[in-house]
């Protein structure tokens, strides 16, 4: 009688601390264990980082990591980090965080619009994606790969189709070059081809003079009128005569892209620069811009009109005055000389 009282006593404590432990063990794997007040936060893991870079990161998110420990050490994950972007939920338990870094990398968008050089489209990507700009400017600029497919340093800013687009955070530079030579060639369908060849221009002479439509028409609507205009110099043999390959050409010698030029002056179109269409016919050798898709394709599907000249419209500003003859554009431009005057802009 006094074994079997012995045996019932131990039983119980038996169940009990079964209990106690099965407690701690759900505690430990499924009680929410995050410090952060938002409802979510985003959590980044860089390319190569180990369980001991991720555990300092992590642990002012969380309210215990020697928990967390416990179950990331239960799942693997201590071994088998994996980089990427993260979204942590207020509330979420171990089991939940564990889970979560370990196979839910969320994409990003990346957007960039029209920059005008790979530093500055290297700049602008490298603030979105893990990549640096220093390496995303060493892989654009890569002599072999731009060989391989058909560019040069000077055009190769053309392979940049501005848009958004989806990535994952720890993309590589390489990674992200690779995926937007894929859009550029998604992008050049063969009904684009087929417009290109119609008009007498290769897909590369279309970036270009697409980047001359972009700077100088903030206007969609204008842009295939614009496009027009340099299609009709173009068909004649005439210069084009942009004055914003003058500013770039300006800013290319000076090698300074941050300075601002309001007003081209005469002596500037005696520059002598591949990119100043009033000293030489050729289209530049390379975009001044990128352009965006409605240039593009304005260019592509440039307004059949017999306008040769155009300057900024002082009374609709934006837009501009068109002209079929010089002497209408003299006229045209006298307006607005006389304004840019007024409004004392000498550079």
């Amino acid at each position: 009688m006094y074994i079997k009282k012995i045996l019932l006593i131990i039983a119980i404590f038996g169940i009990l601390a079964l209990a106690g432990f099965s407690w701690y063990v759900y505690d430990v794997i499924f009680s929410p264990n995050t410090a952060f007040s938002e409802e979510t936060t985003e959590f980044y893991v860089p390319t190569g980082s180990n369980y001991a870079q991720v555990r300092s990161m992590l642990e002012p998110r969380l309210e215990d990591m020697g928990e967390f420990d416990i179950v990331a050490q239960k799942k693997g994950y201590t071994n088998n980090v994996k980089a990427g972007r993260f979204i942590l939920k207020k509330g979420m338990n171990n089991n939940e965080i564990v889970n979560t870094l370990r196979s839910t990398n969320e994409p990003v968008w990346v957007t960039f619009n029209n920059q005008e050089r790979l530093e500055d489209l290297a700049g602008r990507v490298a603030a979105q994606i893990e990549a640096d700009s220093l390496q995303l400017l060493e892989s654009m600029r890569d002599s072999a790969f731009l060989n391989h497919h058909g560019f040069e340093k000077r055009n190769a800013i053309s392979m940049y189709i501005p848009n958004k687009y989806e990535f994952f955070w720890n993309t590589s530079a390489e990674e992200f070059r690779e995926r937007m030579r894929e859009e550029y060639e998604r992008f050049w369908t063969e009904k684009r081809l087929a417009k290109a060849e119609e008009i007498g221009l290769s897909p590369h002479e279309v970036m270009v003079l697409a980047s001359i439509v972009q700077k100088e028409t903030a206007k969609v609507d204008e842009r295939p009128k614009v496009a027009g205009v340099y299609m009709n110099r173009i068909n004649k043999g005439w210069k084009l005569e942009a004055d914003p390959t003058v500013i770039y050409a300006l800013k290319d010698r000076l090698q300074n892209f941050d300075t601002i030029i309001k007003r081209v002056l005469y002596v500037d179109l005696e520059l002598d620069s591949p990119y100043n269409t009033y000293k030489y016919r050729e289209l530049p050798p390379g975009p001044i811009a990128m352009p965006d898709i409605s240039s593009i394709d304005a260019v592509l599907n440039y307004e059949d009109h017999d306008y040769f000249y155009f300057v900024a419209d002082v009374e609709n500003f934006g837009y501009h005055k068109f002209a079929k003859t010089l002497a209408q554009h003299n006229a045209n431009k006298r307006a607005y000389v006389q304004w840019i005057n007024n409004q004392k802009i000498n550079r």
